[in-house]
């Protein structure tokens, strides 16, 4: 019926995710292709080739490999979006990589999230006053993921002797938040087309801020309200993603839930963590099947 391509993520058990896609997806009589790695495309006179295939002739195209990709990647993903149906979209992928750019569309559309400030790297007087009037202020790259690129700063000292590092760094602006007062803990939503897929959270190791498993937090199995639910909803619907893993903290002196992130490439459990108890693999796998059988349809419908 239709032919997919693939670009997945090996490592953590995500081979083992892949053919079961891959088998769902052969079941339903689409041809899929794997391995699609758009380091190795190259685009020439209207087309876009990889290993001879021609990617606009693709029905569908489903990107899942956070830690793989270069700017060159990200760049013919933004084309091949224009001529394929890509999961995500490359518009929502776009500004769900892009911490100002996620928090910026959020608050606009009403939902709670945490403040923030960006300027130029060289308006340092700005920079002073915001992280003086907060009295502690998290210092991230708007790209990084897993915890990368982050400080911490709640001291003018600690500010002195940041800057001048940061300086030193390509960035061009710089984008801060307020820290908010939490438990160490937070929530990670999984949601697919809509869909609630799982809840399940991640806990800051001793003396550190951070829940990323990436800087030494731990995966920890918890409920979540039906609130913390429909708030990752209208986060994931604000941004017009298909796959989110929306973060979310509770802010103690705020008393209310707050919308950290929204990651579009939210991991799939690994064996371990299936150990523990995180159990919903199968029905994220069954419900990304049936969004790529819709696209494949309706791309076919548009014909």
């Amino acid at each position: 019926m239709g032919r997919v391509g693939m670009w997945m993520y090996q490592n953590g058990g995500g081979d083992r995710i892949e053919q079961k896609i891959v088998s769902l997806l052969q079941d339903l009589g689409h041809e899929v292709v794997t391995g699609i790695n758009l380091r190795n495309a190259v685009a020439e006179s209207g087309k876009m080739f990889w290993n001879g295939l021609n990617l606009y002739d693709l029905d569908c195209f489903f990107s899942y490999n956070a830690g793989e990709q270069t700017r060159y990647q990200v760049y013919l993903y933004g084309v091949l979006d224009r001529h394929v149906p890509c999961i995500n979209n490359f518009e929502a992928f776009s500004i769900s990589e892009d911490k100002f750019q996620t928090n910026d569309l959020l608050r606009n559309a009403g939902l709670p999230t945490a403040e923030y400030f960006l300027c130029h790297r060289e308006d340092v007087q700005h920079i002073r006053a915001k992280v003086m009037e907060w009295g502690k202020a998290v210092f991230k790259t708007v790209d990084g993921w897993g915890g990368m690129g982050m400080a911490l700063v709640d001291s003018k000292d600690k500010l002195d002797m940041i800057l001048p590092f940061l300086n030193q760094t390509d960035l061009r602006f710089f984008y801060i938040e307020k820290f908010i007062d939490y438990d160490g803990s937070d929530y990670r939503i999984d949601l697919v087309d809509g869909e609630f897929i799982a809840c399940y959270g991640r806990k800051a190791k001793d003396g550190d801020w951070r829940t990323n498993v990436t800087s030494g937090g731990s995966v920890i199995l918890r409920e979540c309200e039906p609130q913390v639910i429909e708030l990752a909803k209208r986060a994931a619907k604000a941004i017009g993603i298909e796959i989110a893993g929306v973060d979310i903290i509770y802010d103690r002196a705020n008393d209310r839930y707050v919308v950290l992130e929204v990651n579009g490439i939210p991991a799939f459990a690994t064996p371990e963590q299936e150990e523990l108890g995180l159990d919903f693999n199968d029905k994220k796998i069954e419900k990304i099947v049936k969004l790529i059988d819709k696209r494949i349809h309706e791309k076919k419908g548009r014909k």
